[in-house]
């Protein structure tokens, strides 16, 4: 009896693991190759008999054909199981037939050995046939082979079913899920609602998952998704009141109101399960679909780090993905790579895909270039469950495994909920244009309400009088709230900021007095000495030795502070005052410049020490993480952390300033205008390195210009600092004071190591941030207007030239606009002095174009004019040698 080069391949790697470590395979197996020889692995093609196991004894080559068979419906079963609930056909592998393994129907009755957990090939195929070809497709052969074995045991042991409560209340869900959306299409004909229907299964799923969620601990869901079902979401799971969504769509809304459309808006409440009360948000989003998903991770990790949960155990995030989207939007690969990482790990996350087999009007072989939408989960290794969305008890069950998944190993875990898009892709949309063969065949379909109530009607478990009275009391209870929004027609109430929350604020800047950031001077000599100080026996970096000596001179007053240990210091300050400080990015320990070593490493051994962590007794923590290659993920989930820890310093640096482009939908649709679209406050930092230095197009230009034209109702604030004290007080005021903005800072590079960019320590231990670096200059004939690096260019020319009559005043503080300050530093000049803004950008780029819209050619009675590059539709030139000669022009210029 022949082998296959399949089952001998399978038998003889699972031998070879026998002999690496026994406790790895089942003991049925353990016991089996502990009778063997490994003369009968490595000759397949003589018939053997294994060692018989109790009480019979077997065919070796019939033993390796049913295993190959077994594993076959394991790894390819998916492919034939009935997940689409439309009924199509799927083409069922080869692989799965008696015949491709040298089996045939008179093999049915052999008896098998108790580990393949059937007595007899028939039984063993009909329970695969039950368990891999039913309407639940599983996807494991990819993931960690102790977790995939841990999966197969309950996967293929019997399913347990749904108490009859759960079935019963899964069953009003549906029914309600359905009815509500066929409400507000009567209600409000042509409205766009994204209806769930088709997909209605995702309502009890959410709410199930928060249910079975609390059974492991959880005690907050951050749910994230899109606008497909939301309102569903909104209304029935984070109960949304219907009074609140019917006002919205009557656009009954407070006088002043920017706002979003209804289908982008969050809320959250606090659900009750028999495990205790869990909180749970849905996030606000825009249409940019899956740029959810690291906000939703972020935040998580923020509520997780709150209450010192470091097993990851109290938060959990759920994502709701489409199915074009999940594997069409690269945020989604980023957001899956951020899951194992040290800095960003939530212990797992429950990934939701709502598959409507349907992208707008694309097919799914025109949006995959794979198999199915998910096969990107399979880069981390995540199970991928394929559930036909009208199968309510074995999603329950699936459900329940993905969640004690994730429990016990900490990791993603995938539910491909498989159903069809009911109407177009919006309420206008007419889908038989382009899909008519697929709508042809939702047209018949009953809704998925009745489907299920089908089944338990004949199990006994809910009569037609009962569904009809939930009916009639639902929908009696929509009229009813829907009847008082009509007669009342009062606005709509949102609440205002509250937990975390409570005493900050947003609205206008001036509203809300400055912050005391002064340090006391002895305590800043103290820290820097810590800074400054590593375990006995660490041996530092040669190299190192006098970075850290340099701080230590510092704390002596031998020596003015740098930029680097300004901010090191800035941190180091707020972590003793309790102030939790988190900054992540590419590079960020060491810094992309080799300037802020926040991390050291014994030069023998390469263990690590952070100097940030021992400052004090009862410090709050301080956490700096390098960050994987990603702008956009990384971006996206600190500016999630921020929303729930809004009393902690938490900032991303960009490697080089430029990069922040590859964010832009995150500073556009959340940081900008979330204040007034969602109500939703931030104090993410992002320090963005900026300045011409001849390094090229890409390695000059955070792009400053866009914050400022982003810039209106006080909703960011843009700072481009000049000295370590500035920027010591910047940081420490961002969290001092009570309100809540996120700050763009355009810091440094060559100017980390100028000689010039120095504080003394006074100035960290006194005085406040300035928004405007006056200058005073007797008769001075014309005054320079700037902001950051170019100031100590023009400063060296005014040296070269000693054109004392020269004023050159700082603008630290671009947005919000710091006019008084503005205004009295020029009050020292006579009225028509001129005042000549100088920018090494390109006059189209930079600061100029935000400051001539705002003073049309003059400003506080003074003629105001520029000194800038030509336009350019590139940031820099590409020579370093062209640039020398370009600043050299503008800086002649300036003083001509």
């Amino acid at each position: 009896m022949e082998l296959t080069l399949e089952s001998q391949g399978y038998l003889e790697s699972l031998y070879r693991a026998y002999l690496e470590d026994p406790l790895s395979l089942p003991e049925d197996w353990r016991r089996y190759f502990s009778a063997l020889t490994l003369e009968d692995l490595e000759d397949g093609r003589r018939e053997r008999q294994a060692a018989p196991l109790p009480g019979e004894a077997l065919d070796l080559g019939f033993l390796l054909k049913v295993e190959a068979l077994r594993q076959a419906y394991r790894e390819l079963g998916h492919l034939a199981a009935r997940i689409d609930p439309l009924g199509r056909e799927r083409p069922r592998p080869k692989a799965l037939s008696l015949e491709a393994h040298g089996l045939s129907l008179e093999d049915l009755k052999r008896p098998l050995p108790p580990l393949f957990g059937a007595p007899t090939l028939g039984a063993l195929l009909e329970r695969l046939e039950a368990t891999y070809l039913g309407p639940v497709g599983f996807e494991v052969a990819h993931v960690d082979p102790e977790e995939r074995a841990w999966l197969l045991s309950r996967i293929e042991a019997p399913w347990p079913k749904p108490a009859p409560e759960v079935r019963r209340r899964v069953l009003r869900s549906l029914l309600q899920a359905s009815l509500f959306e066929a409400f507000l299409q009567r209600k409000y004909l042509g409205a766009k609602t994204f209806s769930v229907e088709g997909l209605e299964s995702l309502i009890p799923l959410l709410q199930e998952a928060v249910q079975e969620a609390a059974r492991f601990g959880v005690r907050e869901v951050v749910l994230g998704m899109a606008h497909r079902g939301r309102l569903n979401v909104l209304a029935h799971v984070v109960e949304k009141p219907f009074e609140v969504i019917f006002r919205e769509f009557e656009e009954l809304f407070p006088e002043g109101y920017v706002g979003d459309v209804k289908y982008h808006l969050g809320h959250s409440t606090d659900v009750e399960t028999p495990w205790g009360p869990v909180h749970v948000s849905l996030n606000f989003n825009p249409s940019h679909l899956e740029f959810v998903n690291p906000v939703a991770l972020g935040r998580v990790r923020a509520k997780q780090d709150r209450f010192g949960d470091r097993e990851r155990k109290r938060g959990l995030a759920v994502l709701v993905h489409g199915d074009a989207a999940f594997i069409g939007e690269g945020i989604v690969q980023e957001t899956l790579n951020l899951s194992q990482l040290p800095g960003y790990r939530v212990g797992g996350t429950l990934h939701v895909v709502a598959n409507n087999q349907l992208g707008f009007t694309t097919l799914p072989s025109e949006y995959a270039s794979g198999r199915y939408p998910t096969d990107i989960a399979k880069m981390v290794g995540a199970p991928i469950f394929h559930v036909n969305a009208e199968a309510l008890d074995e999603l329950l069950f699936v459900l329940a495994l993905a969640l004690e998944y994730r429990s016990r190993y900490g990791k993603d875990v995938v539910i491909d909920l498989v159903g069809y898009r009911r109407r177009g892709h919006n309420e206008t949309d007419e889908p038989t244009f382009t899909q008519p063969d697929m709508y042809a065949l939702i047209a018949k379909k009953p809704e998925p309400w009745r489907v299920y109530a089908e089944r338990l009607e004949a199990e006994g478990l809910v009569s037609e009088e009962e569904l009809k009275a939930w009916q009639e009391a639902y929908l009696e209870r929509l009229e009813s709230e829907f009847a008082r929004v009509k007669a009342e027609a009062t606005p709509v109430v949102y609440s205002t900021l509250g937990g975390v929350w409570q005493g900050y604020v947003g609205g206008p800047d001036h509203l809300v007095p400055e912050a005391d950031t002064a340090f006391p001077k002895e305590g800043l000599k103290n820290l820097l000495v810590r800074l400054s100080s590593v375990p006995e026996g660490f041996q530092v970096h040669p190299k190192l030795k006098r970075f850290l000596e340099a701080r230590r001179e510092m704390a002596e007053e031998k020596r003015p502070v740098d930029w680097a240990t300004a901010e090191a210091l800035a941190f180091a300050t707020l972590a003793v005052e309790g102030h939790r400080v988190r900054l992540t990015g590419q590079d960020a320990l060491r810094g992309t410049f080799t300037q802020r070593h926040a991390a050291l490493y014994d030069y023998r051994t390469g263990e690590r020490y952070i100097p940030l962590q021992h400052l004090a007794e009862g410090q709050a923590e301080v956490e700096i993480h390098n960050s994987p290659l990603s702008e956009a993920g990384v971006l996206g989930f600190e500016y999630g952390y921020s929303l729930d820890y809004p009393e902690g310093l938490v900032l991303w640096e960009a490697q080089f300033g430029d990069f922040v482009n590859v964010a832009q939908v995150y500073i556009d649709q959340f940081l900008a205008s979330a204040e007034v679209k969602w109500n939703r406050l931030s104090g993410l930092v992002l320090l963005l390195p900026h300045g011409l230095e001849g390094q090229g197009p890409e390695h000059s230009s955070a792009r400053l210009e866009r914050f400022l034209q982003l810039g209106a109702k006080d909703n960011l604030q843009v700072a481009y600092p000049t000295t370590p004290a500035q920027f010591f007080h910047l940081l420490r005021r961002q969290v001092k004071r009570k309100i809540r903005k996120p700050l763009v800072v355009m810091t440094p590079k060559s100017l980390l190591r100028h000689p010039e960019v120095v504080s003394a320590l006074e100035e960290l231990a006194e005085g406040r941030f300035q928004k405007v670096i006056p200058e005073r200059v007797k008769g001075a004939r014309k005054v320079l207007l700037t902001s950051g690096k170019v100031y100590y260019d023009l400063l060296q020319k005014r040296k070269e030239l000693q054109a004392e009559d020269v004023a050159i005043l700082r603008l630290e503080l671009l947005y919000p606009f710091p006019e008084a300050e503005l205004k009295e530093a020029l009050s020292f000049y006579p009225k028509k002095t001129p005042v000549v803004y100088v920018q090494e950008e390109p006059i189209n780029q930079g600061a100029w174009w935000y400051l001539s819209a705002r003073f049309c050619g003059e400003i506080y009675g003074h003629p105001f004019s520029v000194v800038a590059r030509p336009e350019s539709p590139s940031p820099a030139v590409g020579s370093s040698k062209v640039h020398k000669l370009e600043q050299e022009e503008l800086l002649e210029e300036a003083f001509r």
